[in-house]
């Protein structure tokens, strides 16, 4: 009888070391509960941000007495200036009076159009006093006009004729606000999404090592079939999850009109997948070779500190990017391998990173891979058999 032992062959191997850790997650009531959480919480949000948006944008205005004539030249003023102002014609002013108190009307216009009263709650609207103002104005200017003998129709629609020109040097978009948020969410995606799962493949193998499990995988697994499956199936519990939180949010945000640029925020999702499985095989790798130094479930949050303070500093770094994604240091950061993960999909969001750009953040960080992939390996070959004391990781790249 020979000491050789039976290894299963490398894609089988991957394959069933990678279909163990999905399924196991999958199932895990950590996984099923924590996306419910997510997804209630997200549409609790959407619905409060939804309900705040139709509420805080409609005034309600009532009119009593003279003051009905001006109902139809305050919707058409509102109108023009992009507002949502509803009227109600009142009856009764006491009546009217108790509504502004009790929240049901935001203003009660009273008096004549030419000398209009505005009862409100607390403060009344600029842009409401604006338009009501004009309109007063209009009436006081028709009046002194029929006075001099002149035809008001024709002077108003000339003085409404006039306007100023406004020639612009640099284009604004107009759904700039909504990609900034796209682009914030994405980066809290991506960093939480590498972080848990990174560090879950640091105490998987910890939990392994430990328990000398992997005493026995390796003896029919090779260490390096074994690292790459477990990375292998962690990451694709990962980008399910991050998957189903991307997808139902759009849909959700879509369905409530908190989102109008569903194209915008598609495209975005799909750079973001895609970066999550760059970010997290850059990422594992580490968390891997960290995990494999030690023993005891204790010291993995030593051994994964510097490897998490990375990924910080580049989700602390997203927040400035963000507000300037097309600056010299933003470009510079996002094409940085560790940082790319993060903070490339947000530039992406904000419409700032250029084909080159995003090509070369693409290469740049399969090398980093490749690279870290080569080094992690070797450390995590090394350590995951020696039990006891914390390895170093001198002595581990040495051996």
């Amino acid at each position: 009888m020979t000491g050789r032992r039976r290894t299963v062959p490398p894609a089988t191997a991957v394959r069933l070391v990678a279909q163990r850790e999905l399924s196991a997650r999958l199932r895990t009531r950590g996984f099923l509960i924590g996306t419910a959480v997510i997804l209630a919480v997200l549409a609790g949000y959407l619905l409060f941000q939804a309900n705040l948006a139709s509420n805080a944008g409609r005034t309600t205005v009532g009119l009593t007495g003279q003051a009905v004539a001006v109902a139809e030249p305050l919707r058409a003023g509102a109108q023009q200036a992009g507002l949502d102002v509803e009227t109600r014609r009142i009856a009764d002013p006491e009546r009217g009076a108790e509504q502004v108190r009790a929240g049901e009307l935001d203003a009660l216009v009273s008096g004549s159009p030419a000398n209009l009263r505005v009862q409100v709650k607390s403060e009344l609207d600029q842009q409401l006093e604006a338009l009501l103002n004009g309109i007063s104005g209009q009436e006081v200017l028709r009046a002194k006009l029929l006075q001099a003998g002149l035809n008001p129709a024709e002077v108003l629609s000339d003085v409404g004729s006039a306007s100023v020109e406004v020639s612009a040097f640099e284009r604004t978009d107009p759904a700039q606000g909504q990609r900034l948020v796209i682009a914030l969410v994405m980066m809290f995606l991506l960093y939480m999404g590498i972080t848990t799962y990174g560090s879950l493949v640091a105490q998987g193998i910890v939990e392994e090592k430990s328990s000398r499990v992997v005493e026995i995988l390796l003896s029919t697994v090779r260490p390096w079939h074994l690292l790459l499956g477990k990375v292998i199936g962690l990451g694709l519990t990962g980008l399910t999850q991050l998957a189903i939180l991307g997808a139902a949010g759009l849909a959700m945000a879509s369905a409530t009109g908190v989102l109008t640029i569903t194209g915008i925020a598609t495209t975005t999702l799909l750079w973001g997948l895609l970066w999550f499985v760059l970010g997290f095989f850059l990422y594992a790798t580490v968390f891997a070779a960290a995990g494999s130094l030690v023993s005891r479930q204790e010291d993995v949050q030593t051994v994964l500190t510097p490897v998490s303070m990375v990924l910080l500093v580049g989700f602390i770094a997203g927040f400035s990017v963000v507000q300037e994604p097309e600056g010299t240091t933003a470009t510079v950061l996002s094409l940085v391998p560790p940082l790319s993960p993060i903070l490339m999909p947000s530039r992406i969001a904000t419409g700032s990173a250029g084909p080159l750009e995003v090509a070369a953040a693409l290469v740049l960080t399969l090398a980093a891979i490749a690279a870290l992939t080569w080094l992690g390996g070797r450390v995590y070959h090394a350590a995951i058999l020696r039990t006891g004391t914390r390895v170093s990781l001198k002595d581990a790249l040495t051996r």
